[in-house]
């Protein structure tokens, strides 16, 4: 997926280039050691995701990016890595972007306490870019906490709930796409039903990110993923394709024998294969549709013509190369 290529507004290429050298300076302190852990997954790169919706809410890709803007897409970013840096410890990772991850290279201990101080500096960034961006931001904090925590309450849990997957993934990874789009909207002076457009469209589009990257879990490799394959699996976290599998009535009585409880990597790619042939990818496939389909219409609602088309362009785009 390339989101830049996808939403087709070329200008955003170079705002996305002077994001890069403000990441690292954001989080430079003159402590080496401290630097080295703070800038570890800048250095191995990413999707930029986060910031680029800030910045095409901010911008419409029409003009260079103020500072302010810049600023707001950091701020972001952040708060991603920082949560990336948490999750590893909580899932014992050991890669991460095709790198080591920072818990694996530098201890848990370390990681947690880099990764808090990641949260701070995005805070302090967002309390320097008004009030309501600073409450927004903390606010969305909180959203992922509680995704986080639904979702560690139900691992293991085969008979986890739909409902409890969705309020985890709403949490974890809707939340900040939907606040990158309104921090982005609100340092552009974007006017208020576009700012509200576009929360939405980022709230959508989350939705439909997270749904893709657990079908990835189960049908990509580890290469396409940066990261071993199954991990969820292993790990216990039962995610919307997995949950369908054990509801199917020609895979889940053998599924639920081998859930429930860590998985060594015989047992993970077995559990996959079964995921992979029930009906589960299918529907979680559907369920992604739908929300594309939001994504499109809250899209609608965006006054550039040029803007609406990207940003609808990018929600399907999500959804391509994946079985359909």
């Amino acid at each position: 997926m390339n989101a830049t290529k996808a939403l087709g507004l070329p200008s955003l290429s170079a705002d996305l280039e002077r994001i890069e050298p403000l990441l690292m300076a954001s989080v430079r302190t003159g402590d080496g050691f401290l630097d080295d852990v703070t800038t570890h997954l800048i250095a191995a790169g990413g999707k930029r995701l986060r910031p680029l919706l800030a910045l095409v809410s901010a911008t419409g890709g029409t003009r260079a990016a103020t500072e302010e803007e810049l600023l707001g897409g950091v701020a972001v970013e952040l708060v991603h890595l920082a949560s990336l840096y948490h999750d590893d410890v909580i899932d014992e990772a050991t890669v991460r972007r095709n790198v080591e991850s920072v818990n694996s290279r530098f201890g848990n201990l370390v990681a947690i306490v880099a990764g808090d101080y990641l949260l701070a500096r995005s805070a302090a960034i967002a309390a320097g870019l008004g009030t309501e961006i600073a409450a927004l931001l903390a606010t969305t904090l909180g959203h992922l906490c509680q995704g986080q925590v639904a979702e560690v309450r139900s691992s293991f849990q085969i008979n986890r709930t739909e409902d409890d997957y969705f309020t985890a993934i709403a949490g974890k990874t809707a939340a900040l796409m939907s606040a990158s789009c309104r921090i982005g909207a609100l340092t552009g002076g974007t006017d208020r039903p576009e700012v509200e457009a576009l929360t939405a469209y980022g709230r959508a589009l989350g939705m439909v990110f997270q749904l893709r990257d657990d079908v990835m879990d189960v049908v990509a490799s580890d290469d396409e993923l940066g990261k071993p394959a199954g991990q969820d699996l292993a790990e216990g976290i039962y995610t919307l394709p997995v949950l369908f599998a054990l509801r199917d009535p020609v895979t889940g009585p053998e599924l639920r024998t081998l859930l429930g409880q860590p998985l060594a990597q015989p047992e993970r790619d077995k559990a996959r294969a079964i995921v992979s042939a029930s009906s589960g990818i299918t529907e979680t496939m559907a369920v992604a549709r739908r929300h594309v389909a939001e994504a499109v219409t809250a899209s609608d609602r965006v006054g550039s013509r040029a803007v609406a088309a990207g940003l609808a362009r990018l929600a399907e785009s999500l959804l391509e190369g994946l079985p359909s």
